[in-house]
């Protein structure tokens, strides 16, 4: 598909319920409201269709930068656009988008230590994000994580209001790691109860230490 049509598609598909509950999220026009479904399904409609990606970035519509995030090439992120980019996040399900992307790609560990590091919220999230998608899913060593461990436990209650969520985030995905597993519930226990405003949304911050417990008993029952 060329950008023309799935522009088109976007703006056919978009509804005026979805635009509501989006706003509720942070989302801002310009605006179709297209569903997670649509977005998933053109997205694999062009996977990895990079010039696309940035078409549909450029455009600043919700709904485009998040196809934009979905469809380009993890390969063919640069250091130059992956910057342009993370200037122009601006609320929380933008980041999970976009941090996913950065993480797939060679660009992932430099933008998670740099980005962690910034005092923009959007910014910062997504380093932590990247941080927190590595954990779990690459095969990088225990020792690549375990310094960020005191940054978390220092600054979380200090930070801004969604870095703390992807903090939190980080946490438990690092606290997955068998080796670092009792060094994070002693951190989550430390820090208590992390406050983060969700606004008008139903979303909730799990309790770090009850998340990897259960998340481990599940993974050891099924393993089973």
């Amino acid at each position: 598909m060329n950008f023309n049509e799935v522009m088109t598609a976007l703006e056919n598909a978009g509804t005026a319920q979805n635009r509501k509950v989006y706003a509720r999220h942070g989302a801002r026009p310009p605006m179709f409201g297209v569903s997670f479904a649509v977005l998933r399904d053109l997205a694999r409609k062009n996977r990895n269709n990079h010039e696309l990606a940035v078409e549909l970035w450029e455009t600043g519509n919700y709904d485009a930068c998040l196809l934009a995030c979905q469809v380009a090439d993890p390969a063919k992120l640069d250091d130059s656009l992956a910057e342009a980019w993370v200037k122009k996040v601006y609320n929380y399900v933008i980041s999970g988008e976009f941090s996913q992307l950065v993480a797939k790609s060679p660009l992932a560990q430099k933008k998670a230590e740099k980005w962690v590091k910034s005092p923009e919220e959007y910014v910062s999230r997504t380093g932590w994000l990247i941080l927190a998608w590595l954990a779990d899913h690459s095969a990088l060593p225990d020792d690549d994580f375990e310094p960020y461990l005191g940054r978390i436990e220092n600054d979380i209650h200090k930070s801004p209001n969604r870095t703390r969520d992807a903090m939190n985030t980080a946490l438990i995905t690092i606290g997955l790691r068998p080796a670092l597993t009792k060094q994070c519930l002693f951190i989550a226990k430390r820090i208590g109860k992390v406050e983060v405003n969700h606004g008008e949304t139903g979303c909730i911050t799990p309790d770090a230490g009850n998340y990897i417990k259960r998340t481990l008993e599940y993974r050891a029952k099924k393993k089973r």
